[in-house]
């Protein structure tokens, strides 16, 4: 074996290492708050030493952004592959209904998220990291509405793409909220359409296509 085909297994070595410590973290994390679980509780549930810890995470808040990113590169990529398939017409009604359709709304990715949330509000610098990598989501939304600009009118109460891109994420925060507590996922995927709708079409529903430049 040469010293190449070793360098790659031990590359996908840690590799599973790492995506088993992220597994086991959320799945402790969702069962007992991230506030209340330690790094030892994360190895025993991966089957992982402490040094395996190490080798991939400074601290639990680490370990928490590594799978904030991986929950925010895939919603992102949803929301922007949704948003890709009116290429190169933009139907807002008709975009909405697939965004929802296939974003991600996970009850436990949920209760991560919100106790993470807490933990970082009072921790200024968690709460930049964290606020950091709520932009991705927002980004993908406000690429796709300013690449529309001229050809679609969005509400001119949002003043903008960059409001609007905001006002779309809290949206998805505010129905989540609700998911958290009656566990519907219909509902909030129904009430979350409805709200976007209303959002970006003056909740007029028509379905206008607008070509993009």
């Amino acid at each position: 074996m040469t010293a190449q085909d070793t360098a790659r297994r031990v590359t996908r070595r840690r590799a599973r290492t790492r995506a088993n410590l992220l597994d086991a973290a959320f799945a402790v994390f969702a069962a007992k708050g991230f506030g209340r679980v330690s790094i030892e509780e994360v190895c025993e549930a991966a089957g992982y030493s402490r040094g395996a810890f190490y080798s991939n995470f400074a601290t639990l808040d680490e370990l928490f952004f590594a799978l904030y990113r991986d929950r925010a590169d895939l919603i992102a990529s949803q929301v922007a592959d949704a948003l890709a398939q009116d290429m190169p017409d933009l139907d807002v009604p008709a975009s909405v209904d697939r965004v929802t359709e296939v974003l991600l709304l996970d009850v436990d990715w949920l209760l991560v998220k919100t106790d993470f949330l807490v933990h970082a509000a009072r921790d200024p610098a968690v709460a930049q990291a964290l606020l950091d990598h709520r932009t991705r989501l927002r980004e993908a939304v406000a690429d796709r509405l300013f690449r529309a600009r001229g050809h679609t009118e969005l509400p001119a109460v949002l003043g903008g793409v960059d409001s609007a891109a905001r006002a779309v994420v809290a949206a998805y925060d505010g129905v989540t909220v609700q998911l958290l507590l009656d566990k519907d996922v219909d509902a909030a995927r129904a009430w979350l359409k409805q709200l976007l709708t209303a959002l970006l079409t003056d909740g007029s529903g028509t379905s206008e296509h607008v070509a993009a430049p």
